[in-house]
């Protein structure tokens, strides 16, 4: 019976530890319900505070369902991508070719 006095006590002085360093450090805009303050205070109730926090007070990241491999041809972001990097080759291209051209311009002798 003894234990029980020593082990439920520091459960829940672990749970309450865990929801405060969980609300510090969760960001703002994951927060659900109520502001940061009011769930601190919230945390302090007597177990069920912790509980609420962790029920109702954080977002839950929304995976999305599974995602599934895109080949690099059908991702957009690649594709675009790869079009950036070919317009920015180009330019690069000229940009040395007009300095090339400059280099050769007898007329700057």
């Amino acid at each position: 019976m003894t234990r029980l006095f020593v082990i439920v006590p520091l459960v829940v002085v672990g749970l309450y530890v865990f929801a405060f360093v969980d609300l510090a450090l969760t960001n703002r805009a994951r927060v659900r319900a109520f502001p940061k303050l009011a769930w601190a205070f919230v945390i302090v109730l007597p177990i069920v505070g912790a509980l609420l926090w962790f029920i109702f007070g954080k977002a839950r990241f929304d995976g999305g369902g599974v995602r599934r491999a895109v080949a690099p041809d059908d991702d957009p972001t690649f594709l675009a991508n790869l079009r950036r990097d070919e317009e920015q080759d180009e330019r690069i291209r000229r940009l040395e070719q007009e300095l090339a051209d400059l280099d050769d311009d007898p007329t700057k002798d």
